[in-house]
C-alpha cells in the first residue's frame, strides 16, 4: 500500500513512518522544512516539500497513494482566536480536497479526545457523546471542526475515519512529558487537587496500531477512541514516567478552585496586552490535564479488533531504558 502522511517529522509521525515502513508500505511524507525533510528521509520515507497552505499544489505528489494519514496539527495549549484556524481547519480542508482530486480511497485523521472538551471532566465517554456547544480553548475548537470536516467528507470513493487517542506518550515524546519534566526541574510544578484523578492514556505504539487498523477496517464517517486500556491515576502515571528519567515530581498542590480563575485572568491579560508567547497556565491545559479525562475504546475493540500492543508498565520500562541510553557516560 502507498501512504501519504502529514506530520511525519513529529512525535507521532516518526513512530508512524517507522511502523508503516516496517509493514512493507511505501510512504511519502509532507515536510515543511529542510530539517523535517532530513528527518523523514533518515527514517526511510520519501519527503515531499510543502505545507498545508500549498498542499493543493501537491496533488501530483499525492496521486497514486491509496491512503492519506493526516497527523499534522497546531497542538499548542493556548492561542488567540483565529490562530489555529489556518493549520487545523483550513489545512485539513485543503488536504481533503487534494486527496479527492488525487483519487485517494482512504483518509485517516489523527484527532483527539479534546474535541469533546468544554471545561468539565470527561468520565468514560464514548463516541456517542456530542460535540459541546462551546469548547475550552482554540485547540479543542479547531480540532473538532477539522474532525467534523473529515467525517462529513466520507462518501463516494473516499472513506474517511478519525482516531481519537488520549494523552499520547512514549519514547521520543516532544509534547506533553517534556513540558512536565521541565516544570518539575525548574520547581514550577504543582499538582491540581493533588493529581488524584483518573486519566486515559495512549502509548504512541498503540496509536500507530489503531491507525493501521482504522485504515483496514474503519467504518467510513466514524471516530474511534484509542487507549492503553484501563484508566490510571494521573499523579501516579506522571510520577512514574518522570522517575524513568530520574526526575522526582514535587509534592506541591493547588486547589482547582484557585487555579481555574487564575488561569482565566492570565489569559485575559495576555489577550488584552498582546503579550508574546503563552501564559504560564491556561484554562485549556487545566481542562485537559487537571481533572478526570477518561474515554471508552470499546468501539475500536469491537469494530477494528484493536488491542493495545504496549501496556503502561511496559511503556514506562521502555522510557527508563531509553533514558539510560541517552545519559552521558
Amino acid at each position: 500500500m502507498k501512504y501519504f502522511v502529514t506530520g511525519g517529522s513529529g512525535f507521532i509521525g516518526r513512530h508512524l513512518l517507522l511502523r508503516l515502513l516496517a509493514d512493507g508500505h511505501v510512504v511519502r511524507a509532507l515536510a515543511r522544512s529542510d530539517d523535517s525533510a532530513r528527518t523523514v528521509e533518515a527514517l526511510g520515507a520519501t519527503p515531499v516539500r510543502g505545507d498545508l497552505a500549498d498542499v493543493g499544489d501537491l496533488v501530483g505528489e499525492i496521486r497514486g497513494s491509496g491512503v492519506v494519514v493526516h497527523a499534522a496539527a497546531d497542538v499548542r495549549e493556548w492561542g488567540r482566536p483565529g490562530e489555529f484556524e489556518e493549520v487545523n481547519v483550513t489545512g485539513t480542508s485543503r488536504l481533503l480536497d487534494a486527496a479527492r482530486e488525487a483519487g485517494v480511497r482512504r483518509f485517516v485523521h489523527v484527532s483527539t479526545e479534546a474535541v469533546l472538551a468544554d471545561g468539565k471532566p470527561l468520565r468514560y465517554v464514548d463516541e456517542s457523546a456530542p460535540y459541546p456547544a462551546k469548547h475550552v480553548g482554540e485547540y479543542s475548537r479547531t480540532k473538532a471542526l477539522a474532525e467534523q470536516l473529515v467525517l462529513s467528507a466520507n462518501g463516494g470513493e473516499l472513506r474517511t475515519v478519525a482516531v481519537r487517542p488520549r494523552l499520547v506518550w512514549g519514547p521520543g515524546d516532544t509534547t506533553v512529558l517534556p513540558r512536565l519534566l521541565d516544570a518539575a526541574r525548574d520547581t514550577r510544578w504543582a499538582w491540581v487537587d493533588g493529581g488524584h484523578y483518573l486519566t486515559s492514556t495512549c502509548h504512541v505504539v498503540n496509536l500507530c496500531e489503531g491507525i493501521e487498523l482504522a485504515v483496514e477496517r474503519g467504518e467510513g464517517g466514524r471516530a474511534y477512541f484509542l487507549t492503553d486500556g484501563a484508566p490510571v491515576e494521573f499523579r501516579d502515571f506522571v510520577s512514574r514516567c518522570a522517575a524513568a528519567y530520574g526526575v522526582t515530581m514535587p509534592d506541591r498542590s493547588i486547589a482547582s478552585g484557585l487555579v481555574k480563575p487564575a488561569a482565566a485572568v492570565l489569559e485575559a491579560g495576555w489577550r488584552v496586552l498582546r503579550v508574546k508567547g503563552q501564559p504560564p497556565i491556561s484554562t485549556a491545559a487545566i481542562a485537559l490535564g487537571a481533572q478526570e479525562m477518561t474515554v471508552n475504546d470499546s468501539r475500536a475493540r469491537e469494530e477494528l479488533h484493536y488491542r493495545p500492543l504496549v501496556t503502561v508498565d511496559e511503556g514506562i520500562e521502555q522510557l527508563a531504558a531509553q533514558a539510560a541510553l541517552d545519559r552521558p557516560e
